[in-house]
């Protein structure tokens, strides 16, 4: 004759883990919605001139940004109250610009290259000096598609200081 024996306790049943692909891509996606890219963190002061005749750039081609200005804040001690080149979030020299924009070339997908808009973001107070000097590098990085970026308003209050 056979014995019977009592069934032992098995213990806890196993988690089931059928929802945790569901869970996983909701977590994804709200990710992927709440989170902003980040921008470049100022260290000028950038008080843009004011246009009426202005457009906004196209946002699928790429776009570089060179930002001149007084320094700000902190970094008055620093670098002085004379404007100054920010490439990215660093203080830059003129001699600097060249290898930035290759590095953004080299970024870039080999068909949007021909496509680098580079958008100065000038201050109103600034020298032109400067921005002659940016421009001249430029035309030798061969960064011909450039653009100034502006505030919208009257161009005629400029001329107020």
């Amino acid at each position: 004759m056979a014995k019977f024996n009592k069934k032992k306790d098995g213990g806890l049943p196993p988690v089931n883990t059928a929802a945790l692909p569901d869970i996983v891509f909701m977590l994804l996606f709200f990710f992927m919605v709440a989170t902003v890219m980040r921008e470049d963190t100022l260290k000028i002061t950038n008080t843009l001139p004011l246009a009426n005749q202005i457009e906004k750039l196209d946002k699928s081609k790429p776009i570089s940004y060179i930002y001149i200005g007084k320094p700000s804040g902190n970094y008055t001690s620093k670098f002085g109250t004379e404007a100054r080149i920010q490439l990215n979030d660093d203080f830059a020299d003129v001699d600097q610009i060249i290898p930035f924009i290759n590095a953004e070339r080299a970024a870039l997908r080999e068909e949007l290259v021909p496509f680098l808009t580079v958008s100065l973001k000038v201050d109103r107070e600034s020298n032109m000096g400067i921005v002659g000097d940016v421009k001249q590098e430029l035309r030798e990085a061969n960064a011909l598609k450039i653009n100034y970026s502006t505030g919208s308003g009257d161009a005629l209050s400029n001329m107020d200081k």
